[in-house]
């Protein structure tokens, strides 16, 4: 299992699979700094998530959120409107911890299983 912190990009949107399914989405951004010589450099990597267990928890997922989420990364290749090869990263989260200060209970981070309804 892997732990990804970061920040969502957007809020989160949930979509039906089926008529019983739903699955919440959203990309997390994940900063990466790194020294160049003498300057410092910052790549983003992003991760389009996708969570299963309850669609409830969308509601609590804001644009601009911390937000560190537990599960499996993925790669999802495609091909752009250019025709040309391109990958995404996924990540299966199976739990999700809440760090905004709209969640947070007594400066303890909120997650899915320890003060929210989920």
């Amino acid at each position: 299992m892997e732990i990804i912190t970061g920040r969502l990009t957007a809020d989160a949107e949930v979509r039906d699979v089926s008529e019983r399914t739903k699955v919440v989405g959203f990309t997390i951004a994940v900063n990466h700094s790194y020294m160049s010589g003498e300057q410092r450099r910052e790549i983003a990597r992003f991760f389009e998530c996708s969570y299963w267990r309850n669609a409830g928890i969308a509601e609590f997922l804001k644009k601009g959120d911390v937000v560190q989420v537990f599960g499996h990364v993925g790669c999802r290749a495609y091909v752009t409107r250019d025709a040309e090869a391109a990958a995404a990263l996924s990540f299966r989260v199976s739990e999700i911890r809440l760090f905004s200060s709209r969640h947070a209970n007594a400066g303890e981070p909120a997650n899915e299983t320890g003060g929210l309804p989920f």
